[in-house]
């Protein structure tokens, strides 16, 4: 009876510890780390033109997981109120009080240290420092202070999103040049209609906790134009890649085109309509989209 007690007990305690590690993963927003950290490590495959070898693949992989992670635990303690708010984000760890607002701070910290340590110690300095400061543009410069403040939030907060390209880039050339530039600003002009699309699905409840987001300002007939003018400034830049990059040719050339034909006439889709179905299209599209674009970019410039 006593063994039997123990194993239930112990079984109990063994489930804890599984949820409360389940949390502290959650708190790092592993799906967005995906995206990030795939054009993160395409930028360190362009920036060293081949293979950058092993280390430094790590030193991206692990540094930039580490880096996004910690950013986002560090906007979740900050948001843990407005995400109680919000049907989409309500079920998270600081949100539902299973993780704690100073847990979740000092995780977010850590995170970054770590990510700091491992770039540095496997890339470079440069690659380590533009981490640290796609942490503090996140954190401080759009959810602290533009996320409550504007509807061009999500563009001048974005800047943050365009880090990973040139984190990359500097551990796998280690420098900054023109082409890793024009990858930020692909990121850049990508992440409007990204986030405009997601607004669009969720603007009742950023109304209801007075998040500026722009449907909520200008409204949706208002948004759905400038994802349109968005999408077409980011086809332009993400095909004049291929003539900003010497290394890359036709494969991307044509890949780029016709991906981007395609989101931009997604974009005209969903001007067309009020359907909500339409931005979740376009929203979905939009991951692909920059996944496919720098993987592409990767393909040209090391296999082909």
């Amino acid at each position: 009876m006593i063994n039997k007690e123990l194993d239930i007990t112990s079984g109990k305690i063994g489930q804890r510890i599984i949820a409360k590690i389940k949390d502290y993963i959650a708190l790092t927003k592993p799906r967005v780390i995906s995206l990030l950290l795939v054009v993160g490590l395409s930028g360190c495959f362009i920036g060293a033109q081949g293979f950058p070898g092993l280390n430094v693949i790590l030193g991206v992989l692990v540094g930039g997981a580490f880096a996004a992670g910690g950013a986002g635990s560090l906007n979740m303690a900050y948001e843990h109120k407005l995400d109680r708010a919000m049907g989409r984000t309500k079920n998270r760890p600081v949100a539902e009080n299973r993780i704690s607002t100073l847990s979740a701070t000092i995780w977010g910290v850590l995170l970054n240290i770590l990510s700091f340590v491992v770039l540095y110690t496997l890339t470079n300095i440069i690659a380590a420092l533009l981490a640290l400061l796609g942490t503090a543009l996140y954190f401080f410069l759009y959810t602290m202070i533009l996320k409550r403040r504007t509807s061009q939030n999500i563009v001048i907060g974005g800047i943050a999103g365009c880090m990973p390209p040139l984190v990359g880039y500097a551990a796998g050339s280690g420098t900054i040049d023109l082409s890793a530039a024009w990858m930020f600003l692909i990121v850049f002009f990508w992440t409007p209609p990204h986030f405009w699309a997601l607004s669009l699905m969720i603007k009742d409840d950023y109304a209801k906790i007075g998040i500026p987001m722009l449907p909520v300002v200008k409204g949706e007939r208002h948004t759905r134009m400038n994802i349109l003018v968005y999408s077409v400034i980011l086809s332009l830049f993400t095909v004049a890649f291929t003539f900003v990059n010497q290394e890359l040719d036709l494969f991307y050339g044509t890949t780029s085109f016709l991906l981007s034909l395609v989101f931009i006439i997604r974009a005209i889709n969903l001007g067309r309509t009020q359907d909500k179905t339409r931005a979740l299209s376009l929203y979905k599209y939009s991951i692909l989209y920059l996944a496919l674009i720098f993987i592409f970019a990767v393909v040209d410039t090391v296999v082909l």
